[in-house]
């Protein structure tokens, strides 16, 4: 290696100067260093200062620009659907009362008429179960809305099933069992299928206790109680399980039928709050002239005025004649057809009509009861 003192010579020395630094460089080291140590050095600078370059003016950084979205290789469809219209600024016109309830119902195309049934037997097969409907809710001490959300769910699954394809007391069964929950007033399971099948097989039943007259005579002075009540299922029989198990597939049967929609309307609210309605607003009158009122009755009102006694009267009359109606169409397919308002102002105007009361001033029904006659 170099001598410190030959460095700082080479800086000062020449590009002419570098083969003579070489042969000096030999003459001081060992001949195998020799090249390693030239050829290692890197090359001497210019002579003279560094010429100086003038600093450019700063800048300030340019803005981040955003990258433009990643556009699509995919060509637009040659049919695409044109943007959707700007909403304008005019409100929308208010809506009018709903007529038909979202679950669409055509007479025509029910299942049971496709698989072999009449109209009539449809019919006559929807009014029986309805019945029986109401005599077992009434044996299990439900409460009226209870019966008719029964009563609904029956008519909407048997509005997608056919009558021969599933036993409808045993639909009707599972429409009460799951409507019992719903209105908050559920009832034990076994307590369910036996009311219902004690109830399907009576017209049996005194037929049974006939025949099993004597066995429970004999039974009785043997000093042992008969083990089943007549008419009802043994619990720990198979007949009983296989009935509680087709009972409990019906019941998921109904909620997937109906799309598991069960907030229900019925027509009694609806009903109650329009007869209540008139009333107040001194809208309807009896036909007859009621019967003077006595001086303890009458008040600062005037003689026009009909007296307490007589509007009770005629709001008992009204609930109880629209009620009976109500009750009535549930046992149709109209909760099907109609939304539970629209049936609630018909069973008030048959009401009306029944009671033998009119609008007073001269006014029409439909004014009152916001209803279109068709």
């Amino acid at each position: 290696r170099t001598h410190p003192t030959d460095t700082t010579n080479t800086s000062l020395l020449g590009a002419s100067s570098i083969p003579a630094l070489a042969t000096h460089t030999h003459t001081h080291t060992h001949p195998s260093l020799a090249y390693t140590s030239v050829m290692s050095q890197p090359p001497p600078p210019p002579s003279g200062p560094p010429p100086s370059r003038p600093n450019p003016p700063s800048r300030p950084p340019p803005p981040r620009s955003q990258p433009p979205p990643p556009r699509s290789s995919r060509p637009p469809p040659p049919n695409a659907a044109p943007p959707p219209p700007k909403p304008s600024s005019q409100p929308p016109p208010p809506p009018g009362p709903p007529r038909r309830v979202p679950h669409a119902f055509d007479e025509s195309q029910l299942p049971s008429l496709r698989h072999g049934l009449t109209t009539a037997q449809e019919r006559d097969k929807r009014r029986r179960t309805c019945r029986f409907i109401e005599e077992a809710g009434r044996v299990l001490k439900l409460p009226r809305v209870a019966v008719a959300t029964a009563m609904v769910l029956f008519h909407r699954f048997y509005a997608k099933h056919s009558f021969t394809e599933h036993d409808r007391f045993e639909a009707a069964a599972a429409a009460l069992l799951l409507a019992a929950k719903t209105e908050e007033s559920p009832k034990k399971l076994t307590h369910v299928i036996q009311e219902c099948h004690r109830l399907k097989n009576r017209g049996l039943q005194k037929q049974k206790e006939v025949m099993a007259g004597a066995a429970a005579t004999a039974a009785a002075a043997a000093g042992r109680n008969s083990p089943v009540p007549i008419g009802y299922l043994d619990t720990k029989g198979e007949e009983f399980a296989k009935l509680k198990d087709r009972i409990l597939l019906l019941e998921r049967v109904i909620l997937h039928t109906i799309g598991f929609e069960l907030s229900i309307d019925h027509p009694y609210k609806f009903l109650v709050e329009q007869v209540k309605k008139m009333l107040v607003a001194r809208q309807v009158e009896y036909i007859t002239p009621p019967p003077p009122p006595s001086s303890s009755t009458s008040t600062a009102a005037g003689p026009s005025s009909s007296p307490p006694s007589n509007m009770a009267k005629m709001t008992n009359e009204l609930v109880q004649y629209a009620m009976n109606f109500a009750n009535d169409s549930m046992h149709t397919s109209l909760c099907l057809q109609f939304n539970a308002k629209t049936i609630a102002l018909a069973c008030v105007y048959m009401s009306v009509k029944f009671t033998k009361v009119r609008p007073t001033e001269g006014k029409m029904w439909s004014d009152i009861l916001g209803i279109e006659m068709e």
